[in-house]
């Protein structure tokens, strides 16, 4: 009996494997070395491709960086459409859970690669601006999760600015760990006692509908 043959990959799927290697290995990087620490030489020894590739499809460390974090916002963002909305609608607490769920939009390798965009960009206008427009995707996301909770009443200034606070709290949160590591367990008692605070604050929500 014949062994069936593996039909090659095209072209398109060849170049689409080597970009995602290189996003994917530059978000490594991020996480692992920081901005300054994440070189192009790097980069390309952890994807396992050629320095002609990385530079074909991302010519400076700057747009391969951008072009990584924003890659894994847009796969964060599908998840969060395909499946996390899904998990608000069938929900019993559904306020409750839409905060979890901001929680763990800001969990894992995007946050942290993200944060060492905002050092950088401190003093780099042009990546300052670049990161910008990723944090507006970002918070267009989460602002999704009020507008599916209270519909056009997220557009109302109050509610509006309740979710902020939300974001401001849950960063905040999030930037400590960096400078003050703690365990699972210690950081999920930080978030506990931080999410009882945001539903005396948002309860309104539910009860003005």
């Amino acid at each position: 009996m014949a062994t069936p043959t593996r039909s090659r990959r095209t072209q398109g799927e060849r170049t689409a494997a080597t970009r995602a290697a290189l996003l994917d290995a530059t978000i490594a990087c991020l996480v692992e070395h920081g901005y300054h620490g994440t070189t192009t030489t790097r980069v390309v020894e952890r994807a396992g491709v050629s320095r002609g590739a990385q530079v074909h499809h991302f010519p400076t460390k700057q747009a391969l960086v951008l072009a990584a974090v924003e890659h894994l916002a847009r796969k964060r963002a599908a998840r969060f459409r395909d499946h996390d909305l899904d998990r608000l609608r069938d929900s019993d607490d559904r306020l409750g859970d839409a905060l979890d769920l901001v929680w763990e939009v800001y969990q894992g390798p995007l946050f942290e690669a993200s944060m060492e965009l905002w050092v950088a960009s401190r003093t780099d206008p042009d990546l300052r601006e670049h990161v910008a427009r990723l944090e507006r995707e970002v918070t267009a996301g989460i602002l999704e999760i009020g507008r599916h909770l209270v519909g056009d009443r997220v557009d109302d200034p109050a509610v509006r600015g309740d979710l902020y606070l939300v974001l401001e709290t849950v960063r905040g949160l999030r930037m400590l760990q960096f400078v003050h590591p703690a365990p699972e367990a210690h950081l999920t008692e930080r978030w506990t006692r931080s999410k009882q605070r945001l539903l005396q604050i948002t309860q309104h929500w539910s009860t003005d509908t």
